[in-house]
């Protein structure tokens, strides 16, 4: 049995190449090189734009050396600067919240603390969300509320900022505090009565220390006074001093405004330290000016030829607008009918009549008026006879 060939035996006919099969390859060769070198030309051409400058790219800061706080009754307010926020909601650089943690100490444990030993240790208590921090102006706060009994305790606060991803930042500044239990209770009972000169408060004095215990730790009292739109963490009292008594007359007021006010009890607290209680009621006044200044006093007359000057000092009260002059030729006229001379308030304390008579007597009076509209009773009558 003969084996069969493999291959063709040469009397087969023979295939002939066409002439175009190896045009074929060179064109598809030059395409690729086409289009490898178009894209990078494009690139290389993109590169040589002239671009306006870019202003830098602020980054978000990641923590805060700048975490402070003190003690008010049985709250720790802490505050700390608001983060900028120039990243989009969207981007992982938004800050979304800040995150509070708490460590409470022994009052003799070693000051030094890492991080490490601080995240370990410490507990999360709460947490400033996103739209306490869009709508807060330059400062964040965030209130501890405290149960103060037992033994002395030192607390380690500390803030740390957490972003759209969730990743946290390290670790604020530590703020140490040792609160004090035996504080006065605030003041209640708060009210005010309004007068020509002072907003007069009264209130009545804590009965107890917040722990219950008498007698009441009380070094004195801060009053405090704000008005719509203030911003609260700027108060401050109104008071120099700290006040011994139960009531204060604020003088430093405006007719027309709206105050708020509350007072605060204060006590003496760890390592000698004031500190204040919660804030009392609150007592809100719209003073209003019902009150009429003081006639002028001491007028004279001066006269001359075809003329009278009248002459007088300025009323002692601040809100005095001006002032209204009156004539008559008869004294037993109701001072009702008598002629006004000024048209508009006059604001001088002079004034010169010369639309008088020779040989003729002229007798005057003035009233005050203040920036409200209130009208002063009648001066005293003065006259004098034209040369």
């Amino acid at each position: 049995m003969s084996r069969r060939k493999k291959y063709q035996t040469s009397d087969a006919p023979a295939r002939q190449p066409s002439a175009d099969i190896s045009f074929f390859p060179k064109l598809s060769l030059r395409l690729c090189v086409y289009a490898l070198l178009f894209p990078l030309l494009l690139f290389c051409a993109a590169c040589g734009k002239r671009r306006p400058p870019q202003p830098p790219v602020e980054r978000v800061p990641q923590r805060t050396e700048e975490l402070t706080g003190a003690q008010r009754g049985n709250r720790i307010t802490l505050s700390w600067p608001a983060p900028r926020r120039n990243a989009s909601d969207s981007s992982v650089q938004s800050i979304r919240r800040v995150d509070v943690y708490r460590l409470a100490e022994r009052v003799n444990a070693p000051l030094p603390l890492t991080e490490e030993e601080f995240g370990a240790r410490a507990t999360l208590i709460g947490s400033v969300d996103y739209e306490q921090i869009r709508t807060s102006g330059l400062t964040l706060t965030y209130t501890d509320t405290l149960e103060l009994a037992g033994e002395p305790t030192r607390l380690r606060y500390a803030v740390r900022y957490v972003n759209a991803s969730n990743q946290r930042a390290a670790f604020s500044n530590f703020l140490l505090i040792e609160p004090a239990a035996r504080l006065a209770q605030p003041p209640g009972g708060l009210s005010a009565r309004e007068s020509e000169t002072a907003v007069n408060l009264s209130w009545n004095a804590p009965a107890a220390n917040i722990d219950g215990s008498t007698p009441v730790n009380l070094l004195g009292y801060n009053l405090y006074r704000t008005q719509p739109g203030a911003d609260p963490s700027t108060l401050t009292p109104v008071n120099g001093s700290l006040i011994n008594e139960t009531g204060y007359a604020d003088k430093n007021f405006r007719f027309g405004e709206e105050y708020t006010y509350f007072v605060r009890a204060v006590s003496l607290g760890t390592n000698g330290q004031q500190v204040e209680s919660l804030d009392s009621n609150t007592a809100i006044v719209r003073p209003r000016d019902l009150y009429p200044p003081t006639p002028p006093t001491a007028i004279t007359v001066a006269a001359a030829p075809g003329r009278l000057s009248l002459f007088f000092p300025a009323n002692p009260e601040l809100d005095v607008a001006g002032y209204n002059v009156y004539r008559s030729t008869d004294e037993s006229l109701p001072k009702d009918r008598w002629t006004k001379l000024n048209g508009e308030l006059l604001t001088r304390t002079t004034f010169l009549d010369d639309k008088v008579e020779s040989g003729r007597k002229y007798y005057y009076y003035l009233t005050a008026v203040d920036n409200s509209g209130n009208t002063s009773a009648p001066s005293e009558v003065v006259s004098e006879t034209v040369p």
